[in-house]
C-alpha cells in the first residue's frame, strides 16, 4: 500500500474525481477472492461511486451481492464502479442525485427495491467536508449543509429502508476518527461523525428485537477524492503522515470491514459496534 504523506501537492474542485488523483487510489479490490458470503443479497451504498464506497461495492459484488450506488454527480467515477461490479457478474444500479434533499433519500430506496425486489444491506457512506481556519469562519449555511449530507441523509435513507428490511438485514454507517476525537479545522464534519456514532449505537438497541444489526466503521485518514477536493495542496501533500503508520489507508483496506459487518456468517453477534481503522492509533474513546 502507498500514500505515505509524500504524495504530490494537488487540488481539485469538489466533489473530486478519482482519475485526477496522483497516485491513483487502490479502490478496485484487485486480488480479493469472494467466498459467497453475500450470495443473493441486495445492497444500497450511498456515496458508492468512489473511494471507500467503490471498494465496498466491488467487494460486495465479489461476495455475491447486487449493488445500488447512490451518488451526487460524479458520473464518470460511478460508471467505472458499475463496470467493475458488473464484471463480477452482479447487477449494479446507478442513482445520481443530491442526498441532502429528503425526496432523493426516499427515491434511492424506492428505486433499489424496484430494480432488485429486495434490500438486505444498507451502507450509509456519503459525506462532505470543508475545513475552516477558525470557528468564526464556519457559516450557518455550511453547518446545515454538512448535517444535511452527512447525518440527515443517513436518517432519511434508513427511515425509508426500514419497512423493507427483514430479519437478518443490516445497516453499516461510515463514521470517522474525527467523530471520536474531534478536529479543530473540521468542526461541523466532526460533529456529524460523532452524531453518526451515537445514532449507530441507539439504532442498534432499537432494532435488536427485529434482528437487524447496525454497526459503524470509523477510519482514520483514507486516500479518496474527498481529500484533494477539500484540502489545500500543502495539506494534501502531507496527508496521512500523522497516523502512527505514517500513511493514509487505501479504500481497499477498509472494504473488508464492511464485508465482515454485512455477513451474518462472520458478524452475527455484532451490533452497535464501531470498528476504528486508525493505522495504529489507540481508539480515542
Amino acid at each position: 500500500m502507498s500514500v505515505s504523506g509524500d504524495q504530490p501537492q494537488q487540488q481539485q474542485t469538489a466533489p473530486g474525481a478519482t482519475g485526477d488523483m496522483e497516485p491513483q487510489p487502490q479502490d478496485r479490490m484487485e486480488g480479493y477472492l469472494g467466498r459467497g458470503l453475500l450470495d443473493g443479497r441486495a445492497a444500497l451504498i450511498t456515496g458508492g461511486d468512489s473511494g471507500i464506497g467503490r471498494a465496498v461495492a466491488i467487494a460486495f459484488a465479489k461476495e455475491g451481492a447486487d449493488v445500488a450506488v447512490a451518488y451526487f454527480d460524479e458520473h464518470e467515477d460511478a460508471r467505472t464502479t458499475a463496470d467493475l461490479v458488473r464484471a463480477e457478474g452482479r447487477r449494479c444500479l446507478l442513482l445520481p442525485g443530491d442526498l441532502a434533499e429528503a425526496a432523493q433519500c426516499r427515491d434511492v430506496v424506492t428505486d433499489t427495491l424496484s430494480a432488485f425486489g429486495r434490500l438486505d444491506i444498507l451502507v450509509n457512506n456519503v459525506a462532505t467536508q470543508q475545513p475552516v481556519d477558525s470557528p468564526e469562519e464556519l457559516t450557518d449555511e455550511q453547518w446545515l449543509h454538512t448535517f444535511a449530507v452527512n447525518m440527515h441523509s443517513y436518517f432519511r435513507v434508513t427511515a425509508a429502508a426500514l419497512p423493507h428490511l427483514k430479519e437478518g438485514s443490516c445497516i453499516i454507517n461510515s463514521g470517522s476518527v474525527n467523530g471520536l476525537r474531534g478536529n479543530k479545522t473540521l468542526i461541523d464534519y466532526s460533529a456529524t461523525k460523532g452524531a453518526i456514532i451515537a445514532w449507530t449505537r441507539s439504532m442498534a438497541q432499537a432494532l435488536t428485537d427485529r434482528k437487524i444489526r447496525v454497526n459503524c466503521v470509523a477510519p482514520g485518514p483514507v486516500w479518496t477524492p474527498l481529500i484533494p477536493a477539500t484540502f489545500p495542496p500543502e495539506r494534501v501533500g502531507s496527508f496521512g503522515e500523522q497516523a502512527p503508520m505514517e500513511r493514509a489507508a487505501q479504500p481497499d483496506e477498509l472494504a473488508p470491514s464492511y464485508v465482515f459487518l454485512a455477513s451474518e456468517r462472520l458478524s452475527s453477534y455484532y451490533s452497535g459496534q464501531v470498528l476504528a481503522a486508525l493505522g495504529g492509533e489507540t481508539t480515542p474513546a
